[in-house]
């Protein structure tokens, strides 16, 4: 098993990358179906059914809107906002898509995707039917797909058989170090002297060369920070009718003016941690242009303890910055192959559990842990959100989860610390604790993965 950095961090736009980013994926993925068969000739219309979580909570997630934008040929790594919102507008209007090399094809985004909410479909949670029908309204091809999880998408087909999504990495047969549990790799990593982040980016060089990794890590990380800064900037009311007000701008401002004053408490640090996050995951819930790590809905995590780590660590050093993604992002695959990242599998567990998880190891290596305390720092972050519940209010990623990314990033710093200050050996391996997560989103009731039917969701101050 490798996923390459690159598939764990992936630019993209907000609110949520299995409800946004997944199906504007498989949107397009339809149209290119299309474009390679005969149905391709004679298409005359579109028709999309949104099942499970992505029925649930669809809505306040854009999942609409993103089945749009694929449908018009944007994907969301390249989506440019102002160009796609003047396609959005034009196609209310003339409820008709003109793709490249396909005829024109009637799509009225109001009526034409469909909210599903009986059982869910059998492979996963988020799953939908994209369906082609002719002149005369017969279906003439039709596809399901899952978004599984931080943008990743797959076809049913592909998901009976086990064969992973489209990934940026070689043939796993060429991987140096292809572990695929935690155990294997800190294995590997006594056997060979590396570093995780040292195996990772071996197995990086496989399929790109040393320039191609720098230079794709200082993209992501420029792409996290200017998130960050994005976030910090910016004020006023986040879309959904919650009429959920941005913090981040505000806190910051009484941060640095409480900086070096006798008012300043010393747990302000956790303040700027969580602060960073929150930036991240207002501009998520705002659609703006984030990075999945390893999702949207945890999103700031991991850009959250790098900025703890560059702006308050001493010796800090943005150098180690690619380290801290490389390391990371090894956790984040090790979860995805064992367990789940998704929401609406796992639960918040699957998100911010696995964020905080990633964070940990992350700055635990930069700060000089060894791969066993890098591997224990993963373990205690994640241990500590086993059975978080994913319970997004009126189906909006704003209520808890902004602030539960703040909570999962001084998480993150104190499983670090706590790492740090022991050898490596500790009780439970960090195996055993994704297994532990895997278990316990197996049998989670489905009201609290993501379908806003119970929790938080459900329980809301009277006005």
């Amino acid at each position: 098993m490798f996923l390459s950095v690159f598939d764990v961090f992936k630019p993209g736009i907000g609110p949520s990358s299995s409800h946004t980013m997944g199906p504007m994926t498989a949107a397009a993925d339809f149209l290119d179906l299309l474009r390679g068969t005969e149905a391709g000739r004679h298409v005359a219309a579109i028709r999309v059914t949104l099942h499970g979580s992505l029925a649930f909570t669809g809505r306040g997630h854009a999942t609409d809107r993103a089945v749009a934008l694929g449908l018009l040929g944007f994907r969301p790594a390249e989506i440019e906002m102002d160009e796609a919102e003047r396609r959005l507008a034009d196609l209310a209007r003339h409820k008709t898509l003109k793709p490249d090399t396909l005829p024109e094809i009637a799509f009225d985004p109001a009526c034409a995707v469909v909210f599903d909410f009986g059982p869910p479909l059998p492979g996963h949670a988020n799953g939908l039917i994209l369906t082609a029908s002719g002149a005369a309204g017969d279906p003439i091809l039709c596809e399901t797909y899952y978004s599984i999880g931080g943008g990743f998408v797959v076809t049913a087909a592909q998901l009976e058989a086990g064969t992973s999504p489209p990934s940026a990495a070689a043939d796993p047969r060429l991987w140096p170090y292809p572990f695929d549990t935690a155990a294997a790799m800190l294995r590997m990593a006594q056997q060979s002297g590396l570093s995780i982040a040292a195996m990772k980016r071996a197995n990086e060089a496989v399929s790109r060369s040393a320039a191609e990794v720098d230079a794709g890590l200082a993209r992501i990380w420029q792409t996290m920070n200017g998130c960050v800064e994005r976030g910090l900037s910016q004020d006023g009311e986040l879309p959904g009718g919650l009429h959920v007000k941005r913090r981040a701008k505000r806190i910051r401002e009484q941060l640095v003016r409480e900086r070096g004053s006798n008012t300043a408490q010393p747990h302000a640090i956790a303040d700027w941690l969580s602060v960073y996050a929150m930036a991240v995951n207002e501009e998520n819930a705002a659609g703006g242009k984030v990075v999945t790590a390893p999702t949207n809905g945890a999103a700031g995590v991991v850009p959250a303890v790098a900025r703890y780590y560059l702006d308050h660590c001493i010796g800090a050093d943005v150098g180690r910055i690619p380290e801290f993604l490389l390391t990371a992002a090894a956790i984040g695959g090790l979860i995805k192959h064992n367990a789940s990242i998704s929401g609406a599998e796992a639960g918040c567990q699957g998100e911010v559990g696995s964020a905080s998880a990633m964070a940990a190891a992350g700055l635990c290596a930069v700060l000089g842990g060894t791969p066993a305390q890098v591997e224990n720092a993963a373990e205690i972050a994640l241990e500590h959100h086993l059975g978080m519940t994913c319970d997004p209010v009126a189906g909006l990623v704003q209520v808890p989860c902004i602030e539960r990314n703040g909570i999962g990033a001084t998480k993150a710093v104190a499983a670090a610390s706590l790492a740090l200050r022991g050898d490596g050996t500790h009780f439970m391996p960090l195996d055993n604790c994704i297994a532990a997560m895997r278990q316990t989103g197996e049998e989670m009731n489905a009201k609290y993965k993501e379908t806003s039917l119970g929790g938080l969701a459900v329980n809301l101050p009277e006005c």
